[in-house]
């Protein structure tokens, strides 16, 4: 799936995808609903239990029957179901344009953006997106419907990865200017500082979202087996160094497994799910297992 064939979206994925209606049945308890229960009494929907009348109650709520047989007057109240927001948040930084396969970083986190949230829209629920590298870039605000997911596959489509990355300082601004609770989903590299990333997501979980992270690596930046001389390009203004690739492969694979393991202990702590994905995996298999495995923890009784 190369840049420039991303208006097709691979059919073959997609197909592969539509199957996961399968799981998404049973994350109806869960994560893509459509029907998450509000902790505020709404105005018709399930009901949730009686209570005593008290002054200022609509008389409308009052359940007469019972008050025939008992001669109390007792109100009915409901949970209010209310439509999931999903917020797509995609990293659009020059670190996401690398790529050893045919495929960037970028390329992958886009197609990743672009499944989940066609499959909420299919579920009537509501998605938004926004495009960011140390600022916010552009945005589809949040919606539903065949419209938004044409603004969302056109604005993915047409998107680049440039910029200086700043992933903390943007997450601590969109927890700030989400007008509507939900789910947050990252695809980023997270190549920023641990610290301020978390300082981010510590803000979007005080607002009452709940992220997601997608951690999008290249088999490469994982692996590091070059040969001996290499250039590296630097991204982001970094320049360009020649360095004996096997002479510093163990010290490179120690500091990013140091980076990515604070990351992972990081976001534990605060009790959200960080998922790593190597741009050489089947997104369908990567979207399914996660999806899976979400859904039989919602079951389980734990987000």
């Amino acid at each position: 799936m190369a840049e420039g064939r991303f208006s097709t979206f691979d059919p073959a994925v997609l197909d592969r995808l539509a199957g996961l209606s399968l799981v998404a049945r049973t994350v109806v308890e869960g994560f893509m609903s459509g029907h998450h229960r509000s902790p505020h009494a709404g105005s018709s929907v399930e009901f949730s239990q009686y209570r005593e009348y008290v002054p200022g109650d609509e008389l409308k709520r009052i359940d007469w029957k019972v008050f025939a047989r008992s001669d109390r007057l007792v109100v009915k109240e409901f949970i209010e179901e209310t439509n999931l927001a999903l917020h797509l948040l995609v990293d659009a930084s020059e670190s996401m344009a690398y790529g050893s396969l045919d495929w960037t970083k970028f390329d992958y986190a886009r197609w990743c953006a672009a499944a989940l949230g066609q499959l909420t829209l299919m579920q009537r629920d509501t998605v938004g997106l926004v495009l960011f590298d140390d600022q916010h870039k552009k945005r589809v605000s949040p919606g539903n419907g065949a419209p938004q997911q044409k603004a969302i596959i056109d604005l993915l489509e047409g998107a680049t990865a440039d910029g200086p990355t700043g992933i903390g300082k943007v997450l601590n601004w969109l927890g700030t200017r989400l007008s509507r609770r939900g789910i947050v989903a990252v695809f980023s590299d997270f190549f920023d500082d641990p610290e301020q990333i978390v300082g981010g997501l510590r803000r979007l979980k005080f607002a009452g979202h709940e992220p997601i992270l997608f951690q999008i690596l290249d088999p490469q930046e994982l692996r590091f087996d070059f040969g001996n001389q290499i250039k590296l390009e630097g991204l982001e203004a970094a320049g360009a160094l020649r360095v004996d690739a096997k002479a510093i492969r163990a010290e490179y694979l120690a500091e990013i497994e140091r980076h990515n393991d604070a990351l992972a202990r990081e976001a534990s702590s605060l009790n959200i799910d960080i998922v790593r994905i190597d741009t050489s995996q089947p997104l369908d298999a990567v979207l399914s297992t996660y999806l899976a495995h979400r859904s039989s923890r919602v079951r389980g009784g734990r987000r």
